[in-house]
């Protein structure tokens, strides 16, 4: 996995280098950042790539949310890439990320094999981009301008730590921001009282503004209902199963002590479905996360948590309300193709998840 992720990506390292890695993505997602950089890009990207769903015959989601999360978070890294550029990436993107979840063996021919390679392309394709960067002199806004940023930057990159920071962005918001999109549209169809509510507080934001207006960092504030849509999205549609960890003492755990330095899987995809924890853990109710305070409780590992929580999530919040907020206020939609939806042992759609949309 170290092979195509790389070395020095935030999930491999530790100490100080977690720290640097850490503290980098963080200045490149800070509250100042969305307000006026990034929230403009993901607005502006997700009223075009919107556009004109209502004229085709089926939009297959699962494919359309995928290029989705991938595109957006490519324009935020590298803003000033042309089309071709853009599709050299994607091409190499997603064979990398089919490396990452085949069998890892390194052999001619196999899917992991060609996810080494991959990266090895997009290696050379930011290096050139580097390269041409340093060499104009210009200053960029994006997220790569920032970090290859010399002066007041107290985060220093090499370029290998720099291209490694880019794939986790690439790779770490790709499946989630994409899933939690599709599976949303999946449970407020299933739901349409949810579905009701989540379009008033949309269409509430659309009337306090023009038309061409975009939306603002206090507007995806605001969507408390939506916040909870996505939380319990992330809940019954889980798509980081769990998380290993290395115990740093003894542990005592449900009368069994863990010794110091065993590995614990800590299997999350169980504590979405506690009964002790949710009441009716298996019906989708986004009011639960109205009424309780459960984003604060310790059981909450949607993102992760403590050093490890995921830096990126209001980034992908954001992403997915954004995608939520121009779905709804522009089209009605219903399902074609009759797809079942696989929510084990990875949340996909085998045959796609194809839906036809018409104007609201």
């Amino acid at each position: 996995m170290l092979d195509i992720l790389g070395t020095c990506n935030i999930a491999a390292v530790h100490g100080p280098s977690h720290r640097l890695m850490r503290g980098s993505l963080l200045s490149l997602i800070s509250p100042a950042m969305m307000k006026d950089h990034l929230l403009p890009k993901i607005d502006e990207f997700m009223r075009n790539y919107l556009c004109g769903w209502d004229e085709l015959e089926t939009v297959d989601i699962q494919e359309k949310t995928k290029h989705m999360a991938f595109l957006s978070s490519l324009l935020q890294i590298a803003e000033t890439l042309k089309k071709p550029e853009v599709e050299e990436y994607r091409t190499e993107f997603f064979k990398l990320v089919v490396g990452t979840l085949s069998v890892p063996i390194d052999l001619p021919g196999t899917n992991y094999r060609c996810g080494i390679q991959a990266r090895n392309n997009i290696d050379r394709l930011l290096t050139e981009l580097m390269e041409e960067r340093r060499e104009s002199g210009e200053t960029f806004t994006d997220m790569l301008g920032y970090l290859m940023k010399k002066e007041d930057n107290r985060y220093l990159l090499t370029d290998k730590e720099i291209r490694d920071q880019v794939v986790t962005i690439l790779y770490s918001g790709y499946e989630t921001v994409s899933t939690t999109s599709m599976m949303a549209l999946k449970y407020l169809h299933d739901h349409p009282k949810a579905l009701e509510e989540l379009r008033r507080e949309h269409l509430a934001i659309r009337d306090r503004k023009r038309p061409d207006e975009p939306l603002t960092l206090d507007d995806i504030k605001s969507m408390k209902f939506t916040r909870a849509v996505i939380f319990e999205t992330s809940r019954l549609a889980t798509i980081v199963n769990g998380v290993l960890r290395k115990t740093t003492h003894d542990l005592e755990l449900n009368g069994y002590l863990i010794p110091k330095g065993w590995r614990i899987y800590v299997y999350t995809r169980e504590i979405n479905y506690d009964t002790s924890i949710y009441e009716d853990p298996m019906i989708f109710n986004p009011w639960r996360w109205m009424e309780k305070s459960l984003e604060s409780k310790s059981y909450f590992l949607l993102f992760g948590g403590g050093v490890r929580l995921c830096p990126g999530k209001e980034l992908g919040i954001s992403e997915v309300s954004s995608f939520l907020h121009y779905f709804v206020t522009k089209y009605r939609w219903e399902e074609k193709g009759g797809e079942k939806l696989m929510v084990f042992p990875r949340v996909s759609a085998p045959k796609g998840y194809h839906l036809k949309c018409s104007p609201y």
